[in-house]
């Protein structure tokens, strides 16, 4: 069953619609078709009798040897005149036979046998027995009448359904495509995007769905709004009593106790500074698009770390332009080269060709790796793994947070693995779309 039912809303409610129309012209067209039948066999049975009625009459009236040279010109399309001896088999108990045979009688002047047989003669159906006023047997073989049905009629029919399931299809797809557009505006809800409000007309439960859903998404992005300007008002007010506590600290003659206080004060620093750049990585998206030449980008970011010393090399760079954000990426690009930096001690890039135009940025090391089973768990902000990323290594759980939310913000996606040549290491792959 599941191969044939659609996966769509549309394609369920269209099928359902179109097997209901085509079962009832199918049942329409049987009705329309037996009736016909009915009533042209009713005709035909009358006419039957009349015209066996004035052909009798005729034969009557000829001589006996010319009676032979009458049959054809006497004979019709559905039945002919037969001058034989009666069939030795029993009377057919038929509607039809019962029918003819009774209706021929009444036709007929009174007294006459009429005898409706079924002969076993292929393209015969009965034959009708009776014998004429001197005793000459006359027989009838006659077909049962069948209804032809016009290459116009089956067109008209054809025609007719299509029209039906095309008007069908319309009005389905009408009443679909706004949840169609709530989905996709649902999909687009974040605090990266721009609200954008769905339209607020058509039927009046479309209207209310979608007034609805524009208040949700009002409130949502309030609430994401309030929840960075907190964090980012925090981060930043909190850069004033760090540099008072730093300035202090110089003070202490301990000498021990002071390095102890400019450590924890550095962490303290690393913190905020990395909480106003979480706070702010979703205005990436506000950023203009711009053609990139994508090679030159990762040439020149690792050429920048390996001027000030530091082992980041290019394993190998396709050639290609992209429309993207720059500084978003390259941001990005950076977050991802110094986790790498931080935790392994060098980076490599690679820049490749992806399917349907995409582009995919990798950014590999040799570090100790994560676990299969907190890949997606550390791109949620303060995340640290205490085997890999712990605060000895100076780890915030920032870093891949912030990483995840300028990917989202250029459209792409960020996803974490194992390297796939082998060995410990990890493969941070940034997903840019076409």
């Amino acid at each position: 069953m599941k191969r044939w039912w659609p996966g769509s809303l549309f394609g369920r409610i269209l099928l359902v619609l179109a097997l209901g129309l085509a079962l009832a012209h199918a049942l329409t067209f049987m009705l329309a078709v037996t009736e016909r039948s009915m009533s042209m066999r009713n005709a035909m049975v009358g006419y039957l009798a009349s015209d066996v009625a004035s052909s009798v009459a005729v034969l009557e009236r000829l001589p006996a040897g010319e009676r032979g040279q009458w049959l054809t010109r006497l004979a019709r399309r559905n039945y002919r005149f037969v001058l034989a001896e009666p069939l030795p088999v029993p009377a057919s108990q038929s509607t039809l036979a019962l029918l003819v045979a009774g209706t021929v009688a009444e036709a007929l002047p009174p007294g006459r046998t009429v005898q409706v047989v079924d002969p076993g003669l292929p393209g015969t159906e009965l034959r009708l027995q009776l014998r004429l006023v001197d005793g000459t047997p006359l027989a009838v073989d006659m077909d049962e009448p069948r209804l032809q049905v016009s290459r116009w009629v089956l067109a008209a029919l054809a025609l007719q359904l299509a029209v039906l399931v095309g008007l069908c299809a319309w009005a389905v797809r009408a009443a679909t495509r706004p949840l169609n557009a709530l989905a996709d505006a649902a999909d687009a809800l974040g605090a990266a995007q721009a609200a954008v409000p769905l339209a607020e007309d058509g039927p009046r439960e479309v209207v209310r769905a979608a007034a609805a859903f524009n208040r949700m998404q009002q409130r949502i992005q309030a609430y994401l709004q309030e929840r960075m300007q907190i964090l980012a008002a925090v981060s930043h007010d909190l850069q004033t009593p760090i540099t008072r506590l730093r300035l202090r600290a110089d003070l202490l003659d301990d000498a021990t106790l002071r390095d102890k206080l400019h450590a924890d004060l550095a962490e303290m620093q690393s913190l905020v500074e990395e909480g106003i750049a979480y706070a702010r990585s979703p205005q990436a998206v506000r950023e203009p698009l711009q053609r990139v030449d994508l090679r030159a980008l990762v040439e020149s970011l690792a050429m920048d770390y390996a001027d000030a010393g530091m082992p980041v090399r290019v394993l190998h760079a396709a050639g290609g332009i992209c429309d993207t954000r720059p500084h978003a990426l390259r941001r990005l690009l950076c977050n991802l080269v110094d986790n790498a930096l931080k935790f392994a001690g060098s980076a490599e890039l690679a820049l490749e060709a992806a399917p349907q135009g995409r582009w995919c940025v990798r950014v590999l090391d040799r570090g100790p790796g994560i676990p299969q089973a907190d890949l997606a768990t550390v791109l949620q902000p303060y995340v640290r793994l205490e085997d890999s990323r712990n605060r000895g290594t100076g780890g915030t759980g920032l870093g891949l947070a912030i990483a995840n939310e300028l990917a989202q913000a250029l459209g792409g996606r960020l996803v974490l693995a194992p390297r796939e040549d082998g060995g410990e290491g990890l493969e941070a792959r940034v997903e840019l779309p076409a």
